[in-house]
């Protein structure tokens, strides 16, 4: 008999959703409606059906064939409750699947193999995420997907592809179709972080050209997305290994030989984002650096002006005083000589500086 993993029997439910609800979640209050249907994978080949009542699944029993159960929306979740329970579903694995946002997580009970994971995708920019959980159960001649949102066809690429083949598919068939759902999953993680990848090169580009406290919101936006992201792909990384160690009766040898690259895959995943994450600190740091050196600039542009005008100053401070015995102040051309005196003191000033390289902005691309 296989044992859970460990802690699972506590509650794996998350202090906070790993990102926002999803919008249509937010069109039905939180809760998106209930909607079931089957795939049944029946000799003459795959067919979807949608549920109308408990006994489709009992005549269905009767026929021996595998059944793919799809339930999207948790608004009905006694209606859920009770078919989990017809479908044999241990209460203990039924609750994370009823009550999300949970912690991915991957448990094994008997013959019973449960996977939760959320599906991530960007909001209105890519500086946010939103998120709905999916669980995956998988059972003798039995798979079950439970999706919190409804939106749109579960898993349509993979429902197309098994609809279009005519081939039968067999109870140790269904283990490949869990592999596929997860790996489907896990798969649309990478167009993100590419997409964040990008977005991060143009950022580091805009910091090293013309920093402003926007662009460093943004990189913090960024990172917040990679923790979120990380935190959803790191315990899938030890817990899909523990599965593939334990030899779970339920996977065929090719089911097995997916979950091991499955594993280098979220390995794989986990790697980028922390790639990402030095990057975001990387450009942390250009912004900082990039401020630094226009403070610089701007410093050293008072300083040049200072040295230029001081001279000046103390001329005109000197011929200000009013002492009665000045002899320049008696000569009819006095005045022009002390203006000439500075223009001459001015431009040396700016010559010497100049040609020791101060007048060159260090704050210009090259």
């Amino acid at each position: 008999m296989l044992r859970l993993t460990p802690g699972a029997l506590t509650s794996n439910l998350l202090e906070q959703r790993p990102a926002d609800l999803p919008a249509d979640l937010f069109v039905h209050g939180g809760v998106a409606p209930t909607h079931i249907d089957l795939i049944i994978f029946a000799s003459e080949g795959p067919r979807r059906q949608a549920f109308t009542s408990r006994d489709l699944l009992e005549a269905i029993h009767q026929l021996r064939v595998p059944v793919w159960v799809r339930i999207r929306g948790l608004a009905d979740t006694r209606g859920i409750q009770s078919l989990l329970d017809d479908l044999g579903v241990p209460p203990t694995l039924a609750e994370p699947l009823l009550q999300p946002p949970q912690r991915p997580q991957v448990d094994c009970l008997d013959e019973v193999l449960m996977v939760v994971i959320h599906r991530l995708r960007f909001g209105a920019q890519a500086t946010s995420l939103v998120s709905d959980q999916v669980g995956v159960m998988l059972m003798p001649g039995l798979l079950i997907s439970v999706e919190e949102s409804c939106q749109g066809e579960a898993f349509p690429d993979l429902t197309r592809w098994l609809i279009s083949s005519h081939t039968a598919v067999e109870d140790r068939d269904l283990d490949d179709i869990l592999h596929f759902l997860i790996d489907d999953l896990l798969d649309d993680l990478f167009p993100m972080l590419e997409r964040i990848s990008h977005s991060l090169d143009q950022l580091e580009e805009k910091v090293l050209g013309r920093p402003n406290p926007g662009q460093l919101a943004r990189t913090f936006q960024f990172r917040g997305c990679l923790r979120t992201i990380r935190t959803q792909v790191w315990p899938l990384r030890h817990q899909i290994r523990m599965l593939v160690r334990e030899r779970q009766p339920l996977l065929g040898p090719e089911a097995t030989a997916g979950f091991q690259e499955m594993a280098e895959l979220v390995e794989l995943l986990h790697a980028n984002c922390e790639l990402l994450r030095n990057q975001c600190d990387a450009i942390s740091q250009a912004y900082a650096a990039s401020v630094g050196n226009r403070m610089n600039q701007v410093m050293k542009t008072l300083t040049i002006l200072t040295s230029i005008f001081a001279p000046l100053t103390l001329i005109a401070g000197i011929y200000g005083m009013n002492f009665e015995v000045m002899p320049e102040l008696r000569l009819r051309y006095g005045y022009f000589v002390a203006l000439g005196l500075m223009v001459v003191v001015a431009a040396g000033q700016t010559y010497w500086l100049w040609r020791r390289g101060w007048f060159e902005d260090w704050t210009q691309r090259r």
